[in-house]
């Protein structure tokens, strides 16, 4: 029987095994899209209100965080190298110098975990807060003072597609409490997708529930894909969040975003788009 390093999926360098087991298309818990002139919700389906962990959404308000604060400086600057200990699961765009664009491009854990030791969990729930980013919860997994680390994983901090929603549009509204600078750097290293004449910018995001008993359920899986979209002028704000029903050697997050890429063009249709 094949096994799966769940370990490596979470970006924490532990080798879980556990069997692989038919596919089965995750559950789409939200959808929603937004105007970004008006800001009014155009379309919302499913639970758009309860608060899951962000996962590597998180890194676009990190970018925010990080160009406001001067941790991070350009597109490519600072570089920063991959250490020994370090989360490198990710193969070998994570085993290499890293800049801000290929942080955020290829998800970069051990990035992110520098950006936010350098930062500290006052500096960063001051600016969550700021944001209504969710419960800006940075305190990590109860006892075990890792907030720094992986807060945004499956951990204390937690977020509704709604709140993303609306951080989203503040985003590129440049309606954040900082300097327009740093949201126009952070939105600038957000990977971009031609679809059907738009052009979707987005982050995904992929973090495993805990059951009861602390471990990780990884047969239900929550994926992220989130960002906004543009065509001649027209902006929307979009959110998906999906929860995984079977185990899969995808990630739950990149499932997510190829499941609503695919779904676009129906959408926008009947937006009226």
């Amino acid at each position: 029987m094949r096994t799966i390093n769940f370990g490596a999926l979470l970006g924490l360098g532990l080798m879980l095994a556990a069997p692989v087991v038919a596919d089965a298309a995750p559950q789409t818990v939200c959808t929603l899209v937004m105007s970004i002139e008006t800001g009014a919700v155009l379309h919302e389906e499913g639970d758009c209100i309860t608060r899951v962990t962000p996962a590597s959404t998180f890194k676009i308000a990190l970018a925010v965080m990080g160009y406001d604060a001067g941790f991070l400086k350009s597109a490519t600057q600072p570089v920063l190298p991959y250490q020994p200990g370090d989360p490198d699961w990710g193969g070998a765009n994570w085993m290499r110098d890293t800049n801000p664009t290929d942080w955020m491009r290829y998800s970069v854990v051990w990035y992110s975990q520098r950006i936010t030791q350098a930062m500290g969990a006052d500096t960063l729930t001051r600016y969550a807060q700021a944001f209504g980013y969710g419960n800006a919860d940075f305190r990590g997994d109860a006892g075990q003072d890792n907030g720094l680390k992986r807060a945004w994983i499956a951990s204390s901090l937690q977020i509704s597609p709604r709140e993303q929603a609306a951080f989203l549009h503040a985003l590129v509204t440049d309606d954040l409490p900082v300097n327009p600078a740093a949201m126009a750097q952070a939105r600038a290293i957000v990977e971009c997708t031609p679809v059907a004449d738009w052009t979707l910018c987005g982050k995904t995001g992929a973090a495993y529930p805990r059951r009861d008993d602390g471990s990780f359920d990884y047969a239900r899986g929550w994926g992220w894909f989130v960002g906004w979209a543009d065509h001649a002028g027209d902006g929307l704000v979009f959110v998906r969040l999906t929860q995984a029903r079977e185990s899969s050697e995808d990630s739950p997050g990149k499932m997510a975003r190829a499941a609503f890429l695919a779904q676009w063009p129906a959408l926008i249709s009947d937006l009226g788009r």
